[in-house]
């Protein structure tokens, strides 16, 4: 773990890598508990591989056409891709009640399976792809620190205008189209955030683990308090702590710190769960019956 803050000073990327971790945990705590509450943990995956295709689209256009479109990165794809399914998902998953998780699992497979077609045929060995699926948190430079920041900053200006829209919709749809709030609306709202929000985990551990990051800090929180503020504010924390402190301690080992990270969170989870499950047998025995 020292070598890490020793090689720090001539590694700019060990700096830039845990400030990214840091920043993607700002997006990733305020969003997670909304999609847990909201249970759209599947669709926020579903967004994710979608992106896949954005990706395999923007290597290939990039390769085929270099001179009109050889300027358009995997990135910008996967944000566009990740949006257009933001919407497109939200849309369907208001009006089609049957067999959404037959749907979700549906576009969720085809999404990867057009991305991995069309990298399959753009020419030349695409080092490129790998990162964007399993994320590269070791080469993470200067300008993508900047860009999760600014991803940051619009996740958070879109969630203090629209936080009571979007928590009402999380915690009773029917109550809250009562209310006059246009659920369609919001609920795509809430996808699009989710879709910045992988954007800004890609780079973390990847498109394929995103899904991890998204859920498990916010599920770990809800265990502890029950206001999505505070589950916000613990969530961003739990987000920090996986982010960082495994990056730290696998460097200089054979154990990459992509799985590292996801694998801490799952354990961080399954830690809740048994503290949670012994304080509820506890008290219990207090108070029986």
């Amino acid at each position: 773990m020292t070598q890490f803050f020793q090689d720090m000073g001539h590694n700019p990327f060990l700096l830039t890598g845990l400030l990214a971790g840091l920043a993607a945990s700002l997006a990733c705590g305020v969003i997670g508990p909304y999609v847990i509450t909201r249970r759209i943990v599947f669709l926020s995956g579903a967004i994710a591989h979608m992106a896949v295709g954005g990706v395999g689209a923007s290597l290939w256009l990039a390769t085929m056409y270099p001179d009109a479109l050889g300027w358009f990165r995997p990135l910008y794809g996967a944000i566009v891709v990740s949006l257009a399914a933001a919407v497109l998902i939200g849309v369907v998953h208001q009006r089609v009640a049957e067999r959404m998780d037959t749907l979700i699992g549906a576009l969720w497979a085809v999404g990867m399976a057009i991305g991995l077609l069309l990298i399959k045929f753009t020419p030349g060995y695409q080092t490129e792809l790998m990162s964007y699926l399993f994320g590269n948190i070791a080469f993470i430079a200067w300008g993508q620190v900047w860009m999760i920041l600014a991803l940051d900053a619009i996740i958070l200006a879109v969630v203090l205008v629209f936080h009571k829209r979007l928590l009402a919709i999380c915690l009773d749809p029917q109550q809250a189209e009562i209310q006059g709030i246009d659920v369609l609306r919001t609920n795509i709202l809430l996808l699009c955030l989710v879709a910045l929000t992988v954007i800004a985990l890609t780079q973390i551990v990847g498109l394929i683990l995103v899904i991890a990051l998204l859920s498990l800090p916010a599920a770990t929180a809800a265990h502890h308090v029950g206001r999505v503020p505070a589950m916000m504010f613990l969530g961003v924390l739990i987000s920090a702590l996986v982010t960082t402190l495994p990056r730290i301690a696998v460097y200089g080992t054979a154990v990459a710190a992509e799985p590292a990270i996801v694998l801490a969170a799952g354990f961080v989870y399954l830690v809740s769960v048994v503290i949670r499950q012994i304080r509820h047998r506890a008290s219990r025995s207090a108070f029986p019956g």
